[in-house]
């Protein structure tokens, strides 16, 4: 396996991500090409790229740090941690969120965030594996009609 930052968007990146957000979520619609190269370029946003090997180059998977900041400093949250069906069980997910990890660490974060619905279990066993601990907070949504 091998794990890459998107540093780039190309027609099979933009189509990567139109077959795996809909394994992630049935409400949110894949990313735009001009939405995914912004966040190609952003300084603040680094999604990672995992394919099956250096030679077979078919991307099976995704995952984002996304970083912001404010009065209190850094913060940095990983989002859509995605695997394709096929490839899961595989140490895909936990080699894309290791990516976040280090770079989050290379900037200096104290610390990352994330969340995952209760439902995917095995994301959650892995996250809790990798030395996530659960937070004592709650979690709102406002949303917007």
């Amino acid at each position: 396996m091998h794990i890459h930052k998107m540093l780039q968007v190309n027609e099979e990146i933009n189509q990567s991500f139109q077959g795996l957000i809909p394994q992630l979520s049935d409400h949110s619609s894949p990313p735009s090409r001009e939405s995914l190269m912004a966040m190609a370029v952003n300084g603040e946003t680094f999604v990672y790229l995992a394919r099956q090997t250096d030679t077979e180059r078919k991307i099976i998977g995704s995952a984002t740090l996304a970083t912001f900041k404010t009065p209190t400093g850094v913060h940095g949250w990983i989002e859509d941690v995605i695997v394709d069906h096929d490839a899961r069980r595989q140490g895909v997910g936990e080699a894309l969120t290791q990516a976040c990890l280090d770079k989050a660490r290379d900037l200096g974060l104290r610390e990352v965030n994330l969340t995952s619905r209760p439902n995917r279990i095995a994301a959650n066993q892995l996250y809790q594996a990798m030395g996530f601990l659960r937070r004592d907070t709650n979690v709102y949504r406002f949303a917007f009609d």
